[in-house]
């Protein structure tokens, strides 16, 4: 008796298509994101640091989707920029601060243009970019609920 494979077809996986738009889509920010010397992830960590202006490591590690052990070089690269500050908690010397500086907020006014630019590149109907937006989303809420338990 033949077994069935269907289920083994890369067309018939949704992880296929969100990993190559994943990765096309972090191409295309590539060129943007050189000008501002800045790589796709210390991008995203520098929108949280713009919007939240100081928050603990965990607490971003949480935001991004990202573990201690990758932020960490990120971090010290983003400091070693001037763009944030690492400082330890007062309270808990294993916490560590980190605070989005004057250089780090001035960068902000150069990557304004960038969702901007990026828009162009991914041809979604408003409606169409805010569906996708929630099914990623609620894919990430039940990954994340997942783990709590």
């Amino acid at each position: 008796m033949s077994k069935n494979y269907d289920n083994l077809k890369i067309e018939n996986q949704i992880c296929f298509p969100l990993y190559a738009c994943a990765k096309e889509v972090t191409r295309r920010y590539k060129p943007l994101l050189d000008k501002l010397d800045l790589t796709y992830t210390q991008y995203i960590v520098m929108m949280v640091m713009w919007d939240k202006k100081q928050m603990n490591v965990k607490e971003l590690g949480e935001y991004v989707y990202l573990d201690s052990g990758t932020l960490t070089p990120l971090l010290l690269k983003l400091e070693k920029k001037g763009y944030i500050t690492r400082t330890k908690a007062e309270d808990d010397a294993r916490n560590l601060i980190l605070e989005v500086t004057s250089k780090g907020m001035k960068l902000r006014d150069k990557a304004s243009d960038v969702p901007q630019e990026m828009s162009k590149c991914v041809k979604l109907s408003e409606y169409e970019a805010k569906v996708l937006y929630k099914t990623l989303y609620k894919i990430l809420d039940y990954f994340k609920e997942e783990d709590d338990n």
